[in-house]
């Protein structure tokens, strides 16, 4: 006994009109590697402070939010302008303090080995990190000042980071 078995349709890339609008494949790649890491611009950061946090309690910059009883704002996050370009920053206790892993990624990682060698020589340095709440590792990763898979976070003082800076291009 035989079965007819018929062959599957044959279906044109290029064919309009019936089944999928625009045909089945796409001329151009679904993903790309740029040759340059993506930058965030002052566009990018106003869209993102518009579309997501328009309606935040407390009225400051990304992600006002106030945390405690006092009037301090840890959650008001800044773009300001380092060695040219600009980080995330927020603003606590009275101090300026800035998103390690984006200047790493910004200014380090050509410098030195990887993230645990900063974190070695913090520790040499004296240097103490403040560890991220979880609200402000969201707005870092929605500010695209992290990465997308990232949880945990530190920040430290402008001067920290120049004295980092210092030493990981004077140990070259």
């Amino acid at each position: 006994m035989t079965m007819a078995v018929s062959a599957p349709p044959v279906i044109s890339a290029t064919s309009s009109g019936t089944g999928v609008a625009g045909g089945l494949f796409r001329a151009e790649p679904l993903y790309s590697t740029p040759g340059e890491p993506p930058r965030l611009t002052p566009n990018m950061i106003n869209s993102f402070m518009a579309n997501n946090h328009s309606g935040s309690a407390g009225g400051g910059g990304v992600g006002s939010a106030s945390v405690g009883s006092g009037n301090t704002n840890t959650n008001e996050c800044r773009m300001v302008d380092m060695h040219g370009v600009k980080v995330a920053s927020f603003l606590m206790d009275g101090q300026e303090l800035i998103c390690l892993p984006q200047v790493f990624d910004l200014f380090l990682k050509h410098l030195v080995g990887g993230l645990h060698t900063v974190y070695t020589k913090l520790k040499r340095l004296d240097i103490s990190p403040v560890v991220c709440t979880v609200e402000q590792v969201r707005i870092l990763r929605g500010l695209g000042a992290i990465q997308p898979g990232v949880n945990r976070c530190k920040l430290i003082t402008r001067k920290d980071f120049e004295t980092l800076f210092t030493d990981c291009t004077n140990a070259r």
